[in-house]
């Protein structure tokens, strides 16, 4: 089983196949507008533009199941994300990301990359402290926690990395470049 079996409603709602991006090392991560981590949108960015032509390419899924704070409609989305961030990447339609309702793309991808707790960074502390304070048993499970967990997928489609929010995505070049 890989990524490409799996397919992702686009901005209009239309299902688009992973297999559109077969050959490619692939950053899916999961986005929202108004969160400490939006942010990031830079560093992905940057990635993009320094990787794409080797074969990268980046998806985000936008999700407002994390504390509301992807409220726009997906017009908005990607009006934002362009005006704000020069956001040249690819920006799906808003979906979920977490439990029952999830997309199958990310149940697989949890399922490959099982949560392994948050690395330690300047964020780490202040994320744990609010995620136990919603739920003393959130952190136990394998689902995404927030925005941006970044789940990276090699060129043959196998999901291969995750990265929690508290990681910058520049933290994650050198890895990219072995997959490149």
């Amino acid at each position: 089983m890989s990524v490409y079996q799996f397919s992702l409603p686009n901005k209009s709602g239309e299902l688009q196949s992973l297999q559109n991006f077969e050959g490619k090392v692939l950053i899916v991560v999961n986005t929202a507008s108004k969160c400490g981590f939006t942010h990031q949108y830079e560093g992905l960015e940057a990635l993009y533009k320094k990787y794409n032509e080797q074969g990268l390419e980046i998806i985000a899924v936008p999700s407002n199941q994390f504390g509301e704070e992807e409220p726009g409609s997906n017009t908005e989305i990607q009006s934002f994300c362009k005006v704000n961030y020069g956001v040249t990447f690819t920006v799906m339609g808003k979906s979920d990301v977490r439990d029952e309702s999830a997309l199958d793309l990310f149940k697989y991808m949890i399922k490959e990359q099982p949560f392994k707790g948050f690395p330690p960074s300047d964020k780490t502390e202040m994320l744990t402290d609010y995620l136990n304070g919603i739920d003393p048993n959130y952190l136990k499970d394998d689902e995404v926690k927030w925005n941006f967990t970044k789940f990276v997928i090699d060129r043959k489609g196998n999901v291969v990395g995750r990265f929690e929010p508290v990681v910058k995505p520049m933290e994650m070049e050198s890895f990219i470049k072995t997959l490149l």
